[in-house]
């Protein structure tokens, strides 16, 4: 019998093996494999055609979102260290935020409006941190998001052009700006590569449906 397998969490890196399994996308059967270095502060596994580099950032790399001050009542940095940012409550600009449980995020699905953010690492040396303690990327499949653990897999829907992406939720956002209070409203934040491979790079937000993936292990 097939195991069903949810694309949440986090990964405790202990040991120095390989686990490898086949997996696929139990809503639009996509094959996946799934490679994980035990003992490494790397991930690495792919989705269908999507692959997913993981790597743990430096401590003192700069957060993507310097307006997240506390996690799970915590400075953000050793909330990171602790492990405790899945679906830990977060505040930012003196506001609370909830994240929802794993339960609830399996049945995630909404559509909304989409933009996509790290224009300004493109063309800097220097790294940064998701919410998740994860090293920015932005030619990797990555996104922000208010309410979903921390990480997390979903497929985005460009609803402008049919295009589709799956991404790893590892950051939190988009909150309000100051100068476009509107911006909290939108309901993702996709990094770079993914605005492109959904086609809405150039004009910078999108019509999108955002629902999260079931992987199914085969046996």
């Amino acid at each position: 019998m097939a195991a069903t397998v949810w694309v949440f969490g986090g990964l405790v890196l202990s040991g120095c093996s390989v686990v490898k399994g086949t997996y696929k996308v139990v809503s639009t059967t996509v094959k996946g494999a799934y490679h994980v270095t035990l003992g490494t502060a790397k991930l690495a596994y792919n989705v269908g055609k999507f692959t997913f580099n993981v790597v743990k950032a430096p401590i003192e790399w700069s957060l993507m979102n310097e307006d997240i001050e506390t996690i799970d009542g915590l400075p953000v940095k050793e909330a990171i260290r602790l492990g405790r940012v899945k679906n830990s409550p977060y505040t930012v600009k003196g506001k609370k935020y909830y994240p929802m449980t794993v339960a609830k995020a399996r049945r995630y699905k909404q559509t909304g409006i989409a933009s996509w953010y790290g224009n300004e690492t493109l063309n800097q040396k220097d790294g940064h941190m998701t919410a998740n303690g994860e090293a920015f990327n932005p030619n990797a499949l990555s996104a922000a998001h208010k309410h979903l653990p921390l990480p997390t897999n979903v497929k985005v829907t460009n609803l402008q052009n049919g295009r589709s992406v799956i991404v790893r939720v590892n950051d939190r956002g988009p909150f309000p700006s100051d100068h476009n209070p509107a911006s909290g409203r939108r309901i993702i934040d996709v990094s770079y590569a993914a605005a492109k491979q959904l086609g809405f790079h150039g004009q910078g937000t999108a019509r999108v449906r955002v629902e999260t993936i079931e992987l199914e292990e085969e046996v």
